[in-house]
């Protein structure tokens, strides 16, 4: 399984970019007129947070391009012995692999309203149909089980500090994003909080 894992944990960040995100966000951008990557560049308390987003996401592709190329030296180190169980490869697996199902169910359903970033130039329409009736936020959360995923596939000290930090990442952003939808819906949006949980409604 050694040999799978290797070469399945590249492609599938790979592809969860390249489609989730440089495919959708490519879409929404020839329908709108506009590149709808809108984190800031500048130096501000959000600009930070896009810029370490950025970082991660760096870090995450060198790490697996790493695993890929010089297994012998990345698959033993930092590894957590107590989850080295097929059993719990096989369930961080399926995880991954529903996990970009659902982030890019989630990111069609939005359309045009489909954003990297506070796009504070443009008022978009509030999506609270599909999975965002179960979620206040489907996208973070499918990015994050897909982390915890990858920690399950790969159970090291490394793949937990992404999981980590990702997640921490996420919530800052998520707040922000939350704020401003107050900001521009309302009590539409302020009602939509009270039904439905920011990460996930359990029934």
């Amino acid at each position: 399984m050694t040999d799978f894992i290797r070469f399945f944990i590249p492609f599938y960040f790979i592809i969860f970019f390249m489609v989730s995100f440089v495919g959708i966000s490519y879409k929404v951008a020839k329908r709108i007129g506009k590149n709808p990557n809108v984190l800031p560049k500048d130096d501000s308390a959000y600009g930070l947070v896009g810029f370490y987003f950025k970082l991660i996401l760096f870090a995450l592709f060198t790490y697996t391009m790493l695993l890929l190329f010089f297994p012998e030296n990345i698959f033993p180190a930092f590894k957590i012995e107590m989850l080295e169980d097929d059993a719990v490869k096989y369930t961080g697996i399926i995880i991954m692999g529903l996990a970009l199902i659902w982030v890019i169910i989630a990111q069609l359903q939005m359309k045009d309203s489909w954003r990297i970033g506070i796009d504070s130039t443009t008022k978009t329409e509030l999506v609270t149909d599909g999975l965002f009736r179960l979620s206040r936020n489907p996208i973070f959360l499918g990015m994050t089980a897909s982390l915890v995923g990858f920690f399950l596939v790969f159970p090291t000290v490394i793949a937990f500090s992404f999981l980590l930090i990702g997640s921490m990442l996420m919530q800052i952003q998520i707040r922000l994003e939350e704020e401003y939808l107050q900001q521009e819906h309302g009590q539409i949006y302020i009602a939509y909080k009270k039904k439905v949980k920011r990460m996930l409604n359990l029934y």
